[in-house]
């Protein structure tokens, strides 16, 4: 089946780049040229589609010029991450010209999407998710119909906003615990192998923050609007969040600019120059 990926950031580049690896005849576009690709959006038109853009308007600018030029039986499937009402309405929308539309964020970042080994969140049509499936193997290893249209969106902003708080909350804890003469190496030794252990303490503290990498490839502006998008989606069903949303304010502050590694918020924590 040939592909074809609509923008090429690190995540959608890195996509292309694996679909490319495992020999699937893809092509890619991006409104940047320097990101390679094709010259037009139309000339990506393929029975399977996999956008991969930075917030909903930018899905339906691509939506408004690709859904006319899309072959019969195309799967278009949107790793982006959004409202889930937007993305309800995008299903409506494609469904009008014949078109599923599966909303299918993505969790492993651009290393995982490099590795093949990405976590995918799907909501749509079941019947379009067992068409798309072998394409999408390609890229992701666990691949989790979650339920109808926007389900995918709800189960991602659920996990970030998880992961966000995660990363606060720890790095105020292992503050605590440096202040009281434990460095947090060896805190982090005793937490992961006991209850309090998580992928923040896990993964992202030893990767990429006491390490002082900060190559995630995961944008601190890209991890608030998803809390934010979160904070949107608890207020409109009216479910109250707590100690999320004092974690989330955590993400507000402006000790990391946007444009830096996300994991620099709770290493900023971590020094004491953050709340």
């Amino acid at each position: 089946m040939r592909v074809g990926v609509v923008g090429l950031g690190r995540m959608g580049g890195a996509m292309l780049a694996r679909l490319r690896q495992q020999g699937v005849a893809a092509d890619g576009f991006d409104l940047d040229p320097a990101r390679g690709g094709v010259a037009r959006l139309e000339a990506v038109a393929a029975p399977l589609l996999i956008l991969s853009l930075p917030h909903a308007d930018a899905v339906a600018s691509v939506l408004a010029g690709l859904l006319p030029a899309l072959p019969a039986g195309a799967l278009l499937v949107d790793t982006s991450t959004i409202d889930p009402l937007a993305a309800r309405r995008f299903a409506t929308q494609a469904a009008a010209v014949g078109v599923p539309y599966l909303d299918a964020p993505v969790s492993g970042g651009p290393a995982g999407a490099a590795a093949g080994t990405l976590t995918m969140m799907v909501g749509g049509e079941e019947a379009a998710l067992a068409a798309a499936r072998p394409g999408l193997a390609q890229i992701a290893t666990r691949i989790l119909h979650v339920g109808p249209a926007g389900a995918g969106q709800v189960a991602k902003l659920v996990n970030n906003l998880l992961v966000a708080t995660h990363l606060a909350v720890a790095a105020e804890a292992l503050r605590m615990g440096a202040a009281a003469g434990v460095p947090a190496e060896g805190l982090l030794a005793v937490v992961n192998a006991a209850s309090g252990r998580s992928a923040a303490t896990e993964v992202n503290f030893p990767r990429w923050i006491l390490s002082g990498s900060f190559d995630s490839g995961f944008a601190a502006g890209l991890m608030r609007k998803d809390v934010r998008l979160a904070l949107d989606l608890a207020a409109a069903v009216g479910a109250p969040l707590s100690a999320c949303a004092a974690a989330a304010a955590l993400w507000e502050t402006d000790a990391v600019a946007d444009a830096e590694d996300f994991n620099r918020l709770p290493a900023a924590i971590l020094a004491g120059r953050a709340p």
